[in-house]
């Protein structure tokens, strides 16, 4: 089956709950009205529908390749990318002093959702490459901005991240890799780094790492890494592309998904990548970035906005997975329906318990959309708003909504998938129907870029003890006002899910006083529920935009606006309240009142 990019629901969330003609009123962002996003959105579809998308299967059955240090692509990739950069899709968020089209992340993120559903593991080329021109524009010299830059805005050349090191994984305290300054200013970079995605490929003329190393004699610890851009290929003052640097991949990992991507292990510094080892002897050249010991400051730049997009391949991935559900649960079919209505086998989409499954997929991919598209806004104003006292509410709003994007919507990402293949059948575990290659795909999400307990973690410490919980408070009172707005409605649906969500939303209180006063003197009981508190933060969330789009969508429909669309979305959001966020006071008691037998059992126990 084809993928189709879903623009109207896309459009939907942008104009009513992102509120793209706010975005528009922003310095920059003048001419990104609905309008805009509307023929951006249609362009991105055509495109991925049509050159992407049709790679994404092949790309599973004959994936990247090694070969003496060399990384071959899926046949089509590199002349899809090569189409891509062309297109200007790399540069859609960037700056127009760069080649880019300085477009908001609220246009930017629907983007970059049709590009993971059309194909995963073609999209994190370019999603590691946003993120390195991320940390350069805002850490990076005026030197290194004027030689990188453009050419990695323009697709010519991509980025990496190189944190992980096979003794240092989410623990970058870790880090062993060295930088040794030299006289001429540069550094010689030493050490291993794996996980590397796209660390080498053929698909551009050079890859540009972004790399964590300690500079000789820096402090142990967090406190002594430092950010360094190590190009594969040295570039000239004009531009030019020059000897080959001391860097290569020694081989690429065998995955159980996202296979056509190249998971690479980096050698830097070890004198066998050719040329400039030979004149200057063993060493990957590398360029500071920002300030020495300031290194994890400047990758966590680079890290936010990747969180981010893994969360948007999260609901791009369920995407693609409800689809193809949902187009064979109406061909599939089997069995009588149990309420006697065809006196004969029909499809399987007549079954109540296959339109539960694909309810609960449609749900929870709708419901993290909105929230996505929300928190993208809030990054826009974050960025952009005049008002500083306003950017700084976005921000806090924003760095909330990060860890819940990322940690939410990829767990969600493995029930879609996994009820993507229950829906089949057997069929399902049948790898040519391609229902598991979306649940194998999935599998990664939850874990690169920070696990969930990572971000969970991140949620507890920084974004909720850190404040005393006044940030999720706010959020809290924010949704009182939604439940509010419900309650005065005339219609039935309305009330009921005022009723579900202010259930949630105390249950979300009363898990966020648990942590805020608990975190320093019994760690160990909150720490046990951070990843429920994050399931259940996500929950809501997802939970209040699902609300929101309710209430606008019958309002809508009252002035006989596309009444298919906005019956099927008041139908989606009462399901979720009565199936999704019924689950919130469960969740609330579980960390409350559950921590003390997670760690109750004895070590040598288990």
């Amino acid at each position: 089956m084809s993928y189709i990019a879903p623009v109207k629901d896309m459009l939907f969330d942008i104009q009513h709950l992102a509120n793209i003609d706010q975005v528009a009123q922003m310095p920059g962002f003048e001419d990104a009205g609905l309008e805009t996003a509307q023929a951006v959105l249609e362009e991105c579809a055509k495109f991925n529908e049509g050159v992407v998308a049709p790679l994404n299967w092949e790309g599973d059955k004959n994936p990247s390749s090694w070969r003496d240090g060399v990384v071959t692509t899926t046949p089509g990739f590199k002349q899809a990318f090569k189409q891509y950069g062309e297109g200007g899709w790399q540069g859609l968020q960037h700056p127009v002093d760069f080649g880019g089209q300085g477009l908001p992340k609220t246009i930017g993120a629907a983007c970059g959702e049709i590009l993971n559903s059309a194909n995963m593991s073609f999209a994190l080329c370019p999603l590691l490459t946003d993120g390195a021109i991320e940390a350069l524009l805002t850490a990076g010299s005026d030197e290194l901005k004027a030689i990188y830059l453009e050419k990695m805005v323009s697709g010519q050349w991509t980025g990496t991240m190189n944190l992980t090191e096979p003794q240092a994984g989410s623990d970058l305290a870790a880090v062993r890799s060295r930088a040794e300054p030299q006289p001429d200013g540069t550094y010689k970079v030493f050490g291993t780094k794996i996980f590397i995605t796209y660390g080498e490929h053929d698909m551009a003329d050079n890859i540009v790492h972004l790399v964590l190393a300690r500079v000789t004699g820096a402090p142990e610890g967090v406190k002594g890494i430092s950010l360094f851009v190590v190009p594969k290929f040295m570039v000239g003052k004009d531009g030019s592309l020059g000897a080959r640097n001391d860097v290569h991949c020694v081989s690429i990992e065998h995955k159980l998904g996202i296979k056509a991507s190249p998971t690479a292990v980096l050698q830097f510094g070890d004198g066998t990548a050719a040329s400039i080892a030979d004149s200057a002897g063993p060493g990957a050249v590398g360029y500071l970035v920002g300030q020495e010991n300031r290194g994890l400051e400047y990758m966590f730049i680079m890290m936010n906005s990747a969180r981010y997009a893994v969360g948007m391949q999260g609901i791009a991935i369920a995407e693609r997975a409800y689809q193809k559900a949902a187009t064979f649960a109406k061909e599939r079919v089997q069995s009588r329906p149990v309420d006697g209505s065809i006196n004969a086998s029909a499809p399987i989409i007549h079954h109540p318990d296959v339109r539960r499954m694909l309810m609960t997929m449609r749900a929870y991919t709708e419901g993290c959309r909105a929230m996505a598209s929300v928190a993208a806004a809030a990054y826009d104003a974050s960025h952009h708003h005049p008002d500083a006292e306003v950017r700084k509410q976005n921000q806090a709003f924003y760095e909330y909504m990060v860890p819940l994007v990322k940690g939410y919507s990829t767990e969600m990402s493995l029930k879609v998938t996994s009820l993507g293949v229950q829906v089949h059948g057997g069929m399902g575990f049948i790898e040519e129907t391609g229902a598991a290659q979306y649940y194998r795909d999935a599998r990664i999400l939850t874990i690169y870029e920070g696990t969930t307990a990572i971000q969970a973690n991140d949620l507890v410490g920084r974004k909720t003890a850190r404040d005393g919980g006044q940030t999720a408070k706010a959020i809290a009172q924010q949704i009182e006002a939604t439940e509010a707005e419900l309650k005065q409605r005339p219609s039935a649906t309305g009330r009921a899910v005022a009723a579900r969500l202010q259930a949630a939303r105390e249950a979300f209180i009363d898990v966020v006083d648990f942590v805020a006063n608990n975190t320093k003197a019994s760690p160990n009981a909150v720490f046990a529920g951070s990843v429920p508190y994050l399931l259940l933060a996500g929950n809501l969330v997802a939970g209040w935009q699902m609300a929101r789009a309710l209430m606008v969508a019958e309002d809508e429909l009252a002035k006989g606006i596309d009444a298919g669309f906005m019956q099927a979305k008041i139908t989606t959001a009462r399901f979720y309240a009565d199936h999704l966020l019924a689950k919130a006071p469960g969740q609330r008691d579980s960390i409350v009142e559950g921590a003390d037998s997670v760690t109750a059992l004895a070590l040598d126990a288990f």
